[in-house]
């Protein structure tokens, strides 16, 4: 507080007290009185006692009042003015002074390699200060030349979600023509620049888009759900974040440190000068398990291999494929289609494309199949099934079934109320076990099903399955991973709730749908990798993930490399392995030679297994999942393509073109497998 007013203040509180003064003392004949009865006057001495006493009395406490509640005052304003002093100071300058915040380039995202799958690029931005919404006639100029309605213009110059004095964006990526007129006119464009921000690049195209995700303006619920203490950033209304994929997953690290700007305001808000600056710091590198070339393989082989089936006159709706290194659990592949261009969310989506990428018509291209699709896993889950059998001794290494083509629960060939078909009607004859895997005899499993039916461990399938990660989670390092479904007695009474009592129980059907991977069951594409990385690995099964490690800012190093975990040790009696994997190599060189010719000309040895599982659809979905070298695993692969003939005439191939492109020995058979499980 200035000292001349304080001084004025002091000045006036004394001149008040002494008017005071001089009211209640200043008058000696204030102390006489006259006589009423018209004597001579005389004093009314000491002991006086009138009205006119009590009066100065009064006058006298307020006088003390008044000058106590100025003493307060003065006190105060010494307080304010020598011992506040730095605190007012330090609020006057708050006052006068703004921070903006400047947006860090996003970390970059790597395949394993060092290929860049996204990165980021310079972006002419043009922006304006706020006080250019006042001239219409620059705003329609601007809107004229930058291509855009008045209206929107003007919305743009409104927004303050960057920042009270931060500039407006208007337009990103404008063009040299546009940069030119506007240094060209000052005059026209006061209160406009054009400057360099950094935009997310894919120098790959969508390549890897399901798994990248792509990046946004950050929503109301994630600025609310937002933890700055746990995560270490503050985001602000405007400000881009990861939305889908690994840029979601890995936030906090792709995230960068934004930098600050101390500028001068005056009482409008309108930036005077500029003060301190603190340049920002980019996001960390991220590596990724993802081979570029094996990604590429993936996704060029789900459109070719989708194409030539739509050709033969099936849907083929949508497709994935996910490649694992059994060894360790790193995803060295995972392609979904239909895919997405991540580079039409740069700069914000329109609500058109959005439309596109979110519709039914469209078959969903932003979903990931390979997590978040669930589907019954067809004869795929056979060889689960197979464990089951042996380990709670529902058959052993040495039974035998014999297939007519059709089976029926009494036993009776001519019971037409309870039978089945094996999905090959012509029947296999006599099956063992390893058989009965390597043509997928619906009629083995069936009996399987049943047994269990009967048995003490009514539910023993369904716990082999969940030994091998089945019903469950991953937990992969992506977001939006389904857990997929093993149906049991309680699960379908609770579910099915508006229907009879009967409907609701566990029936011997149920057991048999189960064996061969139909009914209720629901699994996705990189659980069943998973369980059959437990199958070659002969019971671990890594966690798979997709983060190799994490780049240091400076220099080569890294500051996080992913430490592999194992979820699930399914172990099995080593006499059962064998069996199962003897029917899995089988499948793939003994089934038929349609099928075979596709593998021959392939230098490593592998096995596998084809499924072909109904939906609520008239094509159901074809599955093929391999491992190999069956000598020692090292990938497994496995694809399903919805709405098709079946597995082998579909999922195969891309397995098939996946192994290809690990071993440099591309598919070049041009022979139509004839197997339709």
């Amino acid at each position: 507080m200035d000292v001349k007013l304080i001084i004025i203040i002091v000045s006036a509180v004394v001149a008040v007290a002494l008017i005071v003064v001089f009211v209640v003392f200043g008058r000696g004949e204030a102390n006489f009185t006259f006589d009423i009865g018209g004597a001579s006057p005389r004093a009314a001495g000491g002991s006086d006692t009138s009205g006119e006493k009590t009066v100065g009395n009064r006058l006298v406490g307020l006088a003390v009042g008044v000058a106590g509640i100025f003493a307060v005052l003065i006190a105060r304003l010494w307080s304010m003015q020598l011992v506040s002093s730095d605190e007012y100071a330090a609020e006057a300058e708050s006052n006068r002074t703004r921070t903006i915040t400047t947006d860090a380039p996003r970390g970059r995202i790597l395949d394993r390699n060092g290929t860049e799958i996204v990165t980021n690029r310079s972006s002419l931005t043009v922006v304006s200060s706020s006080d250019v919404v006042d001239d219409e006639i620059e705003v329609q100029l601007l809107a004229n030349l930058i291509g855009m309605p008045f209206q929107a213009v003007r919305r743009k110059i409104q927004d303050t979600s960057e920042g009270a004095q931060s500039k407006r964006t208007i337009s990103v990526d404008v063009s040299r023509r546009v940069v030119a007129f506007i240094a060209e006119h000052p005059g026209v464009f006061d209160g406009v620049d054009v400057v360099e921000r950094s935009q997310r690049s894919y120098p790959l195209g969508s390549l890897a888009a399901h798994v990248i995700g792509y990046t946004g303006t950050v929503t109301s619920a994630q600025l609310e759900a937002n933890d700055s203490e746990a995560t270490g950033i503050t985001y602000e209304s405007g400000d881009i974040v990861g939305q889908s994929g690994i840029e979601s997953e890995y936030e906090s690290v792709l995230q960068g440190v934004k930098g600050e700007q101390t500028v001068y305001v005056d009482a409008n808000g309108n930036v005077l000068d500029t003060s301190t600056t603190i340049d920002p710091q980019s996001g960390s590198d991220v590596i990724l398990t993802i081979d570029a070339t094996i990604q590429t393989a993936a996704e060029q082989s789900l459109a070719t291999r989708m194409k030539e089936i739509q050709e033969s006159g099936y849907n083929a709706t949508g497709a994935c494929v996910v490649c694992v290194d059994c060894t360790n659990g790193e995803v060295l592949a995972m392609a979904s289609a239909p895919t997405y261009n991540p580079n039409v969310f740069v700069g914000g989506i329109s609500t058109a494309d959005w439309d596109a990428l979110s519709s039914e018509t469209a078959n969903y291209p932003l979903m990931n199949r390979a997590i978040a699709g669930q589907y019954p896993s067809g004869s795929t889950i056979k060889a689960l099934t197979s464990f089951a059998a042996l380990d709670h001794g529902i058959a052993d290494t040495s039974s035998s079934w014999y297939c007519t083509g059709y089976w029926t629960w009494s036993g009776n060939e001519n019971d037409t109320t309870s039978g089945w078909h094996c999905w090959y009607k012509s029947g296999h004859g006599t099956m063992t076990f390893v058989t009965g895997i390597t043509n997928s005899c619906d009629v083995v499993f069936y009996s399987i099903g049943k047994g269990f039916y009967y048995s003490d461990t009514q539910e023993g399938m369904q716990e082999t399955f969940r030994r091998y990660g089945l019903g469950s989670s991953a937990g992969i390092d992506l977001p939006g991973e389904m857990s997929g479904r093993v149906p049991d007695a309680e699960w379908k009474w609770n579910y099915f709730t508006s229907s009879s009592d009967e409907a609701r129980a566990w029936q011997g059907g149920d057991n048999c749908n189960l064996a061969i991977g139909q009914g209720d069951l629901l699994v996705t594409c990189l659980q069943m990798v998973d369980a059959y990385c437990g199958i070659a690995n002969n019971g671990t099964i890594w966690r798979p993930h997709l983060l190799k490690s994490v780049k240091a800012r400076t220099g080569e190093g890294s500051v996080i490399d992913y430490k592999p975990a194992v979820i699930y040790e399914p172990t099995e009696d080593a006499t059962y392995r064998d069996t199962v994997c003897q029917g899995l190599h089988g499948v793939v060189y003994e089934e038929a030679a349609s099928q075979a010719v596709h593998w021959t000309n392939l230098d490593v040895d592998v096995a596998g297994k084809t499924g072909t599982a109904q939906q609520n659809k008239d094509q159901p979905v074809g599955w093929f999942i391999g491992y190999g070298p069956t000598d020692n695993p090292k990938y497994v692969i496995g694809s399903n393509v919805d709405e098709v003939l079946s597995g082998a005439t579909s999922a195969m191939y891309v397995v098939r073109d996946v192994f290809g492109a690990i071993y440099g020995q591309p598919d070049e058979s041009t022979s139509n497998s004839d197997i339709v499980d």
